[in-house]
C-alpha cells in the first residue's frame, strides 16, 4: 500500500497554518527534512512518528494513510444515513450524523462540508423548522469557519466550489451582500467549466454519457432559472403563466412528454398557476390548475423508493426517493394544505364547494 504520509502532513500543516520551518523546529528536525518528507522523497524516523501524530491530534495509522479504505467505507455509511435523513426533512438528524462523522474524522472534507449544509439548512424560512431565524444566528460563525476552512484546504475542487458557494449565499442571508458577492466574484464563469471544456479529451465511448449529464445539468440550471424568475416578482401576472408554462414545456421536452406527474417540481408549479389565476380572478382556469396539484402532491407522496425514466435526451436514469432534499419533515400534501394553500390569493374561493372538494384529498 502506498503510504500517504507526505501529502498527509502538508495538509495537517496547512490547516494548523503553520510553515515547513516552525514544524521543523517543533520536532527537532531541520525544514529541508519536512520538505522532503512532503515531497515524499523519503520518511520521518519510525520513533518520530508518534510524536508527530500527537502534534496533528490524529494517530499513526492516519498520518500513514494506512486506514484509506476503512475511512472510505465509513465515510460512505455516513453519507448513506445522512442521505436517507435530509430526504425526509429531518434536519437534525443529518446535523447530528455530520458531527458523528466529523468527530471520528476531523479532516474528512465531505463530512465537513455535509456538516456545513446541514447546518445552513436549520435556517431555512421554506422548511417546518420553527427555530429556523435562531438557528441562522447561531450556526452563522461555525458555517463561515467551515466555509472558510474548506475554501483554503480542501483538496478536492468541487467540494471546494460547493462549499465557496454555500459561504457566499449564507452571508449574504446574513446582510453581509458585499462579502458574499464578493466570494461569488471569485467562482469560475460558466464558458470555462469543465463540461464546457472538456469535450476534446473524451473518447468516443465516453461522449453520450457526457453529453447526456450535461443536456440534464443544463436543464436542471434552466429550471432553476425560470423559477427565479418567477420567485423575483417583477413581471406581470400574464407573463408568469408564460413562464410556468414554459417549465412545463421543458419538462415535456426533455422527457419526451412523459415526465411523471407524481414531482415535486410538477406540483409547486401548478400550485403557482393556480395562485397567479386565482389573482387574475379567473376561477376556471385556477380550479383546473389546483386539480393537477392536488393529484401531483398526492401522486410525489405516494411515490416508490426507486423508479426509472427513460426519454432519448437524457437516456435511462433512475430516480431515487432519497435524491430529494428538503428541510421540511411534512408530507407535500400536508405542506400544501397548510402552508400553500394559507395564500390570502385563495381568499375569494376558498369557502366554496369547489375548493373545499378539490383540496380535500390533502387530508
Amino acid at each position: 500500500m502506498k503510504l500517504l504520509i507526505g501529502e498527509n502532513l502538508k495538509r495537517m500543516r496547512r490547516e494548523k497554518d503553520i510553515t515547513q520551518e516552525q514544524l521543523a523546529e517543533m520536532l527537532g528536525v531541520s525544514y529541508q527534512s519536512v520538505s522532503r518528507w512532503e515531497n515524499n522523497s523519503c520518511y520521518p524516523d519510525m520513533e518520530l512518528l508518534p510524536t508527530i501524530a500527537s502534534f496533528f491530534e490524529t494517530t499513526v495509522d492516519k498520518l500513514l494513510g494506512m486506514n484509506e479504505t476503512i475511512e472510505k467505507e465509513r465515510t460512505d455509511a455516513y453519507l448513506s444515513r445522512f442521505q436517507a435523513a435530509i430526504s425526509h426533512g429531518d434536519v437534525e438528524a443529518c446535523i447530528r450524523i455530520a458531527r458523528e462523522g466529523v468527530a471520528e474524522y476531523p479532516n474528512n472534507f465531505v463530512l465537513l462540508n455535509k456538516l456545513m449544509y446541514a447546518l445552513f439548512i436549520a435556517g431555512d424560512a421554506d422548511g417546518n423548522i420553527p427555530e429556523w431565524k435562531e438557528n441562522m444566528i447561531k450556526n452563522d460563525a461555525e458555517i463561515t469557519a467551515l466555509g472558510e476552512r474548506i475554501m483554503k484546504y480542501c483538496p478536492d475542487q468541487n467540494i471546494r466550489l460547493e462549499a465557496t458557494g454555500r459561504l457566499a449565499f449564507n452571508h449574504c442571508e446574513m446582510g453581509r451582500k458585499e462579502i458574499g458577492r464578493a466570494i461569488y466574484e471569485t467562482l469560475p464563469p460558466q464558458d470555462f467549466c469543465k463540461e464546457a471544456q472538456i469535450w476534446r479529451g473524451l473518447n468516443d465511448d465516453e461522449k453520450l454519457p457526457f453529453i447526456r449529464e450535461r443536456i440534464y445539468k443544463g436543464y436542471s440550471a434552466l429550471c432553476a432559472g425560470l423559477y427565479a424568475v418567477a420567485e423575483a416578482e417583477l413581471i406581470s401576472d400574464e407573463e408568469l403563466i408564460k413562464v410556468y408554462e414554459k417549465r412545463l414545456a421543458l419538462d415535456n421536452l426533455i422527457y419526451d412528454g412523459q415526465y411523471p406527474n407524481a414531482d415535486w417540481g410538477t406540483a409547486n408549479t401548478h400550485y403557482n398557476m393556480a395562485k397567479t389565476y386565482a389573482r387574475m380572478k379567473q376561477p376556471e382556469k385556477m380550479f383546473e390548475q389546483l386539480r393537477i396539484a392536488v393529484k401531483s402532491a398526492c401522486g410525489f407522496d405516494a411515490r416508490p423508493e426507486s423508479y426509472p425514466v427513460s426519454c432519448l435526451l437524457l437516456g435511462e436514469r433512475t430516480w431515487k426517493r432519497t435524491d430529494f432534499e428538503t428541510g421540511d419533515s411534512r408530507p407535500l400534501r400536508e405542506i400544501m394544505r397548510e402552508k400553500w394553500l394559507a395564500s390570502s390569493d385563495f381568499d375569494g374561493v376558498r369557502d366554496s364547494s369547489e375548493f373545499k372538494e378539490i383540496v380535500k384529498p390533502l387530508n
